[in-house]
């Protein structure tokens, strides 16, 4: 195994960590700068208050996303398993 084989790798895995995680923390993104917003015009400093719809937002994000993001990590696994020999030998 060369060190370019082992950075392609690590690349390649940063990529797909990167996209199953996209969809989760740009909803959480958006969601916590509308209601930070919303909370600095109209005065409103409670902590709590962006925390149950962001966590209704990342749950339907989830659910529309969820089998995206498990596809993409399926064929990520399945491709890592398939070069495994090419790895060894």
């Amino acid at each position: 195994m060369t060190p370019e084989t082992i950075m392609d790798l690590a690349h390649h895995t940063l990529i797909v960590t990167g996209m199953i995680a996209a969809p989760m923390l740009l909803v959480s993104l958006v969601v916590g700068l509308a209601i930070g917003m919303l909370q600095a015009a109209t005065q409103i400093h409670e902590a709590t208050l962006s925390f149950i719809p962001k966590l209704l937002v990342l749950v339907l994000t989830l659910f529309a996303a969820g089998p995206w993001m498990i596809r993409m990590l399926m064929d990520f696994t399945r491709e890592i398993y398939a070069s495994i020999p090419g790895m060894v030998g």
